[in-house]
């Protein structure tokens, strides 16, 4: 029965394949957590698909809303905008951009007016519409102020972020629980070793070829589900004996993934570029445009003055309302063209991974985990799941090696 493998050799084999058996189950149901971003194989049923990018939007979403509930809003974040200060750091750019707008929007609504003007008086129109610009950023970062949430969907950002690039929601999360999946599988092989052990034990008494792959998916089973215990539980440090104390991994690390938290929130998701991407094509964009479009009007007004019916009847009122619409376009453009000069001083002033460390270090532990975990929790099983099943094919392949 034992073939040309004597009866030791197998017994001791038994605990070393089951220490073999709980690393590489471990291994292989962390990377099947992550991997591959998109189905690969035949669908629906003959494939895999990491489980995370799988259910990106769900866990995105979960992510997102104890975010927002518990760290940051919409409003925190643009109170720590001061339009005086944005003005200031705007002045050099915003003179060029207007500078070009200005004489682009007059030579073609005005070229006739425009080309006969001389050089000094182009440059007087230029500097008189300048002259407005800082006042104008001002009053529109307070407008942006009063009423943050029309403006812009901090939720939407998130969620946007993390189920357009699945790439980065996985990122995020291994980031995260680089530690915690390293444990996950280290752990395997002495939670395998004791437990073949007892394998080892039962088949002298048994002789059943059936206990060898039931206890491979029992080693895959058990070592998971142990290992995410030991990540979690016990929340404060537990001394066992008087040489050995233990205290959950995620907590134990807590300064460690806060930072890491902070970095890829306020670094990836919640940056300059997307926020103020967000706010010019998200759908509370015709909100922005509506507040730069009473700027202009404000700017127009504060230069023709009482002379504005005379210009109407001058250019015309569909000319009139065009150059003015253009010069909201225009506006709006030159936004686009200014992320970097705004997210320079945007990145400093919201200091995003600020906030959230401040805020999560004087969660209480609880509140830190209930913050973090619950975008995972339901799919742990799906990794104990994996763990038992690989376990059981390859205790099945050890049967095949070793015992026939």
């Amino acid at each position: 029965m034992h073939g040309e493998l004597p009866t030791w050799a197998i017994y001791v084999s038994m605990p070393l394949i089951a220490a073999v058996i709980g690393y590489v189950t471990k291994l292989v149901a962390v990377e099947m957590m992550m991997r591959p971003l998109e189905f690969r194989g035949i669908k629906p049923f003959l494939g895999w698909q990491g489980v995370i990018p799988r259910f990106a939007p769900r866990m995105a979403n979960i992510a997102t809303d104890l975010m927002l509930s518990r760290l940051l809003t919409t409003r925190e974040l643009f109170d720590r905008i001061d339009g005086r200060e944005m003005a200031l750091r705007l002045q050099v750019p915003m003179k060029a951009t207007i500078d070009e707008m200005t004489r682009e929007i007059m030579s073609r609504h005005q070229p006739l007016v425009w080309e006969a003007m001389p050089e000094v008086g182009r440059r007087a129109v230029v500097w008189a519409v300048q002259r407005q610009a800082p006042k104008m950023v001002e009053r529109l970062v307070d407008d942006l102020k009063r009423d943050p949430e029309s403006v812009i969907d901090l939720r939407a950002v998130a969620v946007d972020a993390l189920t357009r690039d699945k790439a980065l929601l996985v990122s995020l999360i291994r980031r995260i629980g680089k530690n915690e999946f390293n444990f996950i599988i280290r752990v395997g092989a002495p939670f395998g070793f004791a437990l073949g052990l007892l394998q080892a034990g039962v088949w002298a008494a048994t002789h059943n070829t059936w206990i060898v792959p039931i206890f491979g998916g029992l080693i895959g089973f058990f070592s998971d589900w142990a290992a995410l215990q030991l990540i979690f539980r016990p929340v404060k440090p537990k001394r066992f004996g008087r040489l050995f104390s233990w205290q959950g991994v995620f907590h134990r690390r807590r300064v460690q993934v806060i930072e890491d938290y902070a970095t890829v929130l306020g670094g990836e998701i919640l940056t300059p570029a997307n926020l103020i991407d967000a706010m010019l094509t998200g759908p509370q964009a015709d909100r922005l445009f509506a507040l730069v479009a009473k700027e202009v009007d404000m700017a127009v007004n504060a230069q023709v003055g009482p002379a504005k019916p005379l210009v109407v009847l001058a250019v015309g009122g569909r000319r009139y309302q065009a150059l003015r619409q253009e010069i909201v376009a225009s506006a709006v453009t030159r936004m686009r063209g200014s992320i970097d000069d705004v997210g320079a001083y945007a990145m400093e002033a919201l200091d995003v991974q600020g906030v959230i460390i401040t805020k999560m270090t004087a969660m209480t532990d609880e509140e830190y985990e209930n913050l973090l975990r619950p975008a995972f929790k339901q799919d742990e099983w799906k990794l104990i799941a994996v763990g038992g099943v690989l376990g059981f094919l390859i205790g099945e392949l050890q049967v095949h090696l070793l015992l026939t």
